[in-house]
């Protein structure tokens, strides 16, 4: 039996401190701060197992009939007597039974997928999960349908891939798009063509994916698909709008050379007229297309982002193109013309602002032009009423003169026959220039007083 050494005298244990946690009790929290770290695992990758069938449909909403679909949902859930989700959840996937249902609404459209599990019964694409859903219910489903396929996973480990011949079939022998995603560790067919049932169609092949992986390809085909389409919206609205933006780029330069030739006032009114009402169409279709063609270049980087996660081989499969360079050569020029259409569009709206700017100009040259000869029309006429009112003040030194030298001779006359010792004529003809005179110095002084309250009126100063 051992005997435990004892510690010498000048030992000193050594403790170690244990930490105080240091708790958010204190601290405020912002309001958003569960939804931020809940939002990257709010719509989680469904795993997957080869061989298994799915069938997706996109259905645009426009950001509206968000409680129709949850009622909808609910009363699929309440046929199975499954859990309903609840208002808010931006993602719903559950197990029925005979199949599993993933619900994802997006702010322009909701994606439901349909998966039935297990080995599939006949030929490819002739019995697929969408069939075992409730047609009646599917009837119901709010929105307009955008994007519709059945992807088929396969497994080509215990199960050979068939041949390019055999897989025409299975697509109704429409021209193929082939790849190896996954760096050759898996293998993808499909057309991006409607087939006769109305649903586009993919086949992924499992070399060896796990079924975490399997499942991530699996949705990201679904996410390819789907937001290659949403992409393609704004094509047919470009498509309409061009040739009308054509036709106003070739009346705004009409116009333009018109302002540099106008002559007359009446001309400048028209053009500007013109102008107007080309601003109003650019506008009204500004309204129309921001929104559209701002997502459909949205739709395309999110494209590009998942061509790029699927690490396909750049070699082509059986002499057909892969996914990458298909929707490079075909999707890029439709995203092109929109982002285009949209350019054209703000040059547009920005040329006629401007014209508008500079005609508004003229037009402001023009009316200021006949103020200036409204103000000197008025200034001459103010000069003859000047005139005229010497004229009339002159006149009325004599009209007063006449009648004070009356009443003046009236006086001397009776002081006269009073036997005031006065020679009357002699009186009132003296009398005649001290009346005018000082008829004339009172006007005068009237006059004076009046033109220097004028003159202060017209002084900034004393405003």
């Amino acid at each position: 039996m051992s005997q435990s050494a004892t510690p010498p005298a000048d030992y000193t244990p050594v403790v170690t401190p244990v930490p105080i946690k240091a708790g958010l009790d204190q601290l405020a929290l912002h309001p958003l701060r569960e939804d931020l770290y809940n939002e990257l695992h709010s719509r989680p990758f469904h795993a997957f197992t080869a061989p298994a069938q799915l069938t997706h449909i996109a259905i645009q909403h426009g950001g509206r009939m968000k409680q129709e679909e949850i009622a909808l949902i609910t009363a699929l859930c309440d046929r199975y007597q499954i859990t309903a989700p609840t208002a808010n959840m931006p993602c719903f996937q559950q197990d029925f039974g005979l199949f599993e249902m993933r619900w994802e609404r997006h702010n322009e459209f909701s994606g439901y997928t349909f998966i039935r599990k297990g080995a599939r019964e006949g030929n490819p694409f002739v019995n697929n999960a969408i069939d075992l859903i409730p047609q009646q219910w599917l009837s119901q489903l709010p929105g307009q349908v955008v994007a519709a396929f059945h992807l088929l996973l396969e497994d080509a480990v215990n199960e050979p891939e068939p041949g390019v011949a055999q897989v025409a079939n299975y697509f109704e022998n429409l021209r193929l798009v082939g790849s190896q995603p996954a760096n050759g560790k898996a293998s993808v067919w499909t057309t991006f063509r409607l087939h006769s049932d109305g649903f586009g169609r993919f086949v992924l092949y499992d070399r060896g994916l796990t079924e975490s992986q399997l499942g991530r390809m699996a949705q990201r085909f679904i996410e390819l698909e789907t937001y290659r389409l949403m992409a393609t919206l704004g094509l047919p609205l470009a498509r309409e709008i061009s040739p009308q933006l054509h036709q106003l780029d070739l009346q705004l330069r009409d116009v333009t050379q018109s302002i540099a030739q106008l002559d007359n006032a009446a001309g400048e009114r028209d053009l500007l007229d013109i102008l107007s009402a080309m601003a109003a169409r650019v506008e009204a279709f500004r309204a129309r297309s921001n929104y559209r063609f701002s997502a459909s270049t949205a739709y395309y980087q999110v494209v590009q982002q998942r061509l790029e996660v699927l690490r396909e081989l750049e070699r082509e499969v059986a002499g057909h193109l892969t996914l990458n360079e298909f929707l490079v050569r075909r999707l890029a020029p439709a995203v092109r013309t929109c982002e285009v259409t949209g350019a054209l569009l703000d040059d547009l709206s920005t040329r006629i602002d401007r014209a508008s700017r500079l005609l508004r100009t003229r037009v402001q040259l023009t009316l200021e032009e006949q103020n200036q000869g409204l103000m000197t029309s008025l200034n001459r006429r103010s000069q003859i009423q000047l005139r005229m009112q010497q004229t009339v003040e002159g006149l009325s030194v004599v009209a007063i003169s006449y009648y004070l030298i009356s009443i003046f001779k009236l006086g001397f006359v009776t002081l006269y026959e009073l036997g005031v010792p006065i020679n009357k004529e002699l009186a009132t003809a003296a009398s005649i220039p001290v009346v005018m005179l000082s008829i004339w110095a009172v006007t005068r002084r009237i006059h004076h007083h009046f033109s220097r309250l004028e003159k202060s009126d017209q002084n900034p100063k004393n405003r």
